[in-house]
């Protein structure tokens, strides 16, 4: 295979440090606080995290026992402490570090945080130029429940079947919600010179993803949930073609390529245009669809079975 090179474009994300000169303390474990923290950092936030001392000199958060791999992605350039918060020493440790901090990112529950001294209103007090950016995983008196990925994406509606997520959707976007009310908090702090508090909900994530079904986007009369024929994915003759050919002339190419007249997008949904396709597709191989893909500009990457 013959690597080619693209035209250099600029990449503003990858030298803009919204969060230069930002401290940032990390009591977050498993996968919404370290990859929000990933985020912050690469924001240009300088970060810290503190995490419970683990077995025998292994990490305490429990992402780095059963997957390492995903723990030092996150993790890379960030200075992580040992602290035991049920000690007076941990607790010594936490709060000298709470006093050179400017957002404190947590992901325990409230009643937890109470039982550790950390309470908004004891941080407040004690700290009144500190955010605080609680991760849970429901909003409000439900935060105490117990829950992870898979249940917030059930109780959203985004598991279909018996199959697993194909990714962790509420962790990730509860990620992304984090490290958006990290900004949020700092631009509230460069205004106010006071800390705010803002909780991140894990299920609002999930909730928040999901808003296309409940408009029925991606139900399956939705078009987007297969009912227009091209948008699906479809065999072909050595593995798979994922079809995007949603707007008119995109689909006004496909159709011409499968042979199929096309009167408005109407004709998109009916099933002999879904028969016709298929049939087209399933007689071409990968390289022949990467290369129609390229010839008549038609949105699709192909698949491996």
């Amino acid at each position: 295979m013959t690597a080619k090179t693209l035209p250099s474009s600029p990449r503003p994300a990858a030298t803009l440090k919204p969060l230069r000169g930002v401290r940032v303390l990390s009591l977050a474990l498993n996968l919404p606080g370290p990859a929000a923290l990933m985020r912050l950092r690469a924001m240009g936030a300088t970060c810290l995290k503190a995490e419970p001392p683990g077995p025998q000199g292994a990490s305490g958060d429990p992402m780095g026992q059963y997957n390492p791999t995903a723990y030092a992605t996150m993790h890379g350039g960030i200075k992580v402490l040992s602290v035991d918060l049920k000690t007076d020493k941990g607790q010594q440790q936490l709060h000298k570090a709470l006093a050179r901090t400017d957002v404190l990112l947590t992901s325990f529950r409230p009643s937890a945080l109470l039982k550790l001294g950390l309470g908004w209103k004891a941080l407040h007090k004690a700290y009144p130029a500190l955010s605080v950016v609680a991760i849970v995983g429901a909003p409000g008196a439900r935060a105490e429940e117990p829950g992870h990925d898979l249940t917030y994406l059930a109780d959203a509606g985004l598991v279909t079947g018996l199959d697993l997520p194909a990714t962790l959707f509420a962790d990730m976007g509860g990620a992304l919600m984090a490290s958006e009310a990290t900004l949020k908090a700092v631009l509230a702090q460069k205004t106010s010179g006071k800390g705010v508090f803002q909780e991140v909900a894990l299920s609002d994530a999930a909730a928040w993803l999901a808003l296309p079904r409940s408009w029925g986007l991606t139900q399956p009369k939705g078009a987007v949930g297969g009912a227009h024929a091209g948008y699906r994915v479809y065999p072909c003759k050595d593995g798979r073609v994922a079809v995007a050919a949603l707007e008119p002339h995109f689909a006004a190419s496909l159709c011409a390529a499968a042979g199929v007249t096309m009167n408005g997008m109407g004709t998109l949904f009916q099933p002999a245009t879904h028969q016709a396709i298929a049939t087209f597709l399933a007689g071409q191989t990968r390289k022949q669809l990467d290369a129609l893909a390229v010839a008549r500009d038609i949105p699709l990457h192909t698949l491996a079975r």
